[in-house]
């Protein structure tokens, strides 16, 4: 068993070490009723189309390793035929290998003759310049390259899964801010109404209020309709048509900023390695057309004919070898073909090193600054519920206008909006830094990098 085929049988075993995680969590592909974090990832993994066609990939890569390796095993083939002619070479043939010569035929007319044939060949390469062996070998990095990609596009759909279920956390969030308005302005009409009845408020506050109503309550239709959006897009994800999605908010806690920033483990980057790993063994494979080839064979025949009434055996065997001399520089085209994609693989590996670090230095500013956005909106919904307060104990008083309370009521909604936008921020910004580093949303997962 070469290097290269322990290593991929050991990743086909990492990748089926999922399933003992998922038994732990008590997960199958049945739906929860409630939606944690980690449950999404675990099902979008196993149920997504992209993951499964990436796992068939694989399967066609393993095939080309078999298809290689049949070059190293001898070629047995059985035949058989039959035929009549008058033709004076073959005709001799014939009566010679069904053992009916006799000193009265007429070499130059020795009549019709039948020959019924049964043939078993046995061939084997015994040499052929180390193609054969380069070519298992780029076969081989070609699968581990397609497991790569699996665990590349596994890596994607786990911080998508993470990231759309943040979104709906942000989209309930959204609701739930819309809905406190149009409760605070629901009050503050129920209290205007009054007011307007003791002929102590202007028609037109009334009003206002009013119209600040209808605003709020379309206001709240909208991020309904936008919560219904992001729940059917996560449905997608996961794999599924249909469903109720309810969620557990507090399961996205869990994913820690990771201490260690290394690129290392990015599948992406061990995928081109292999990549270089397949353009080096091809190279091998085009530079093996300057060597000679070796074959051995063997064989077994048996004739037997109607018209001479004759039977008889034979069998060969031998060795061959061919040389090219000249082959219209067709070796020298593909060699400097295939040392041209070598280069050309070292130089996208060089472009993917530095786009996989670019990524890395966005997640880790957008945590930086989704925290320091999360500082100030704190302070400022902290400030915008006491100046609401406030406002609706002096609108009650009828100390304010209507005007200048929805103004406060708006500026209330805002901040509760921006602070559920930076916490949601905060938390994609963390996946997204896992995801860049080539590690698992959360301990326990398999993933490219652990």
């Amino acid at each position: 068993m070469t290097a290269g085929l322990r290593v991929s049988l050991f990743l086909v075993f990492l990748f089926f070490l999922i399933q003992p995680v998922l038994a732990e969590e008590g997960m199958s592909l049945s739906v929860p009723e409630v939606w944690t974090a980690r449950e999404a990832v675990l099902f979008t993994l196993r149920n997504n189309p992209d993951s499964t066609i990436a796992k068939y990939k694989i399967d066609a890569a393993d095939s080309a390793i078999t298809m290689q390796k049949a070059a190293f095993y001898p070629h047995l083939a059985l035949s058989s035929r039959y035929g009549q002619t008058d033709n004076p070479m073959y005709s001799f043939g014939n009566i010679l290998n069904q053992g009916a010569f006799s000193p009265s035929i007429d070499f130059n007319d020795p009549g019709r003759t039948d020959d019924f044939n049964v043939a078993v060949k046995l061939s084997y390469r015994l040499y052929n310049g180390g193609r054969d062996q380069a070519g298992i070998e780029a076969a081989e990095a070609q699968e581990y390259a397609s497991q790569m990609a699996l665990l590349s596009v596994q890596d994607q759909l786990a911080f998508n899964a993470v990231r759309i279920f943040n979104l709906i956390i942000q989209a309930e969030g959204g609701v739930a801010a819309h809905r406190t308005g149009l409760e605070a302005i629901d009050a503050s009409l129920a209290v205007a109404k009054a007011r307007y009845g003791e002929g102590v408020l202007l028609k037109t506050d009334l009003l206002n209020l009013e119209v600040q109503q209808s605003r709020s309550q379309e206001n709240v239709s909208q991020a309904e309709n936008g919560l219904e959006v992001t729940r059917k897009i996560f449905l997608n994800l996961l794999g599924l048509a249909d469903g109720v999605v309810q969620i557990d908010d507090q399961s996205c806690k869990d994913q820690e900023i990771p201490a260690e920033r290394t690129i290392n483990q990015r599948p992406e980057l061990k995928r081109i390695d292999a990549m270089i790993r397949a353009a080096e063994a091809r190279v091998d494979m085009a530079r093996g057309g300057r060597y000679p080839t070796v074959d051995g064979y063997a064989g077994y025949d048996l004739d037997q004919g109607t018209v001479t009434g004759g039977g008889g055996t034979s069998w060969q065997a031998g060795v061959q070898l061919n040389l090219p001399l000249f082959d219209g520089h067709h070796t020298d085209a593909a060699l400097r073909g295939a040392e041209a994609m070598l280069a050309k693989v070292r130089e996208q590996r060089r472009k993917v090193e530095l786009a996989i670090g670019l990524e890395v230095k966005q997640a880790e500013l957008a945590i930086r600054d989704a925290e320091t956005r999360l500082a100030v909106t704190e302070k400022t919904v902290e400030q915008a519920r006491e100046s609401a307060r406030i406002h609706r104990a002096r609108f009650k008083e009828g100390e304010i206008l209507a005007s200048d309370l929805i103004g406060v009521e708006n500026g209330l909604t805002d901040a509760l909006l921006r602070r559920t936008l930076a916490e949601t921020a905060q938390r994609i910004a963390i996946a997204d830094l896992r995801r860049a580093l080539g590690l698992a949303q959360f301990s326990g997962e398999s993933s490219g990098g652990e």
